[in-house]
């Protein structure tokens, strides 16, 4: 199934994982120009904490869109919020 990602989410998911990809990129350079370790690091939890917040994002125009729609339709309503458990202990890692 598809997911339809509303427009100002699109525009700034495309935003956040734009400025990750540089982020990547320059820790791709860290590496290669043997930066401090602990400089290293510092740029992986930002990368990190800026997935989670694509991921949190994602999520919740999950459960406005999809789910919400499931439940209201009373169609597939189950299978949706069991899907919404499973994408949770995914991004929870549980």
């Amino acid at each position: 199934m598809r997911g339809d990602i509303k427009a100002k989410d699109k525009y700034q998911l495309q935003n956040r994982l734009r400025r990750i990809e540089g982020q990547v990129r320059g820790l791709q350079r860290m590496v290669e120009e043997e930066a401090y370790c602990v400089d290293i690091l510092t740029q992986i939890s930002s990368i990190v904490s800026a997935s989670e917040k694509v991921a949190l994002i994602l999520l919740k125009d999950h459960v406005e869109h999809c789910v919400r729609e499931a439940i209201e339709d009373g169609e597939q309503a189950n299978e949706k919020v069991a899907e919404l458990s499973v994408a949770v202990e995914r991004f929870l890692r549980v």
